[in-house]
C-alpha cells in the first residue's frame, strides 16, 4: 500500500488524465478538485493519484 497524501485544499496537484488542478475540498473519503480544462471532479481519497506541485499552477500561453 501507498503512502496517503497530506492533501489541503487550494493545493496544486497534477492528474495523469485531467491536468493541472486546484484542491477544492476533500475529506477521508472524498477529494474535489478543480480542474481549468475540465471542470470539477471528484475522486475516493483514498485513490486519488496527484502528483503535489508547489507555488503556483501551470499556465498556457499563447496569443488569444
Amino acid at each position: 500500500m501507498g503512502a496517503i497524501m497530506k492533501l489541503k485544499t487550494g493545493q496544486y496537484v497534477r492528474h495523469s488524465r485531467y491536468g493541472w488542478g486546484t484542491i477544492l475540498e476533500g475529506d477521508g473519503k472524498r477529494t474535489m478538485v478543480y480542474f481549468r480544462n475540465v471542470g470539477i471532479k471528484k475522486f475516493p481519497t483514498c485513490r486519488a493519484a496527484f502528483a503535489l506541485i508547489g507555488g503556483q499552477p501551470h499556465r498556457k500561453t499563447g496569443g488569444a
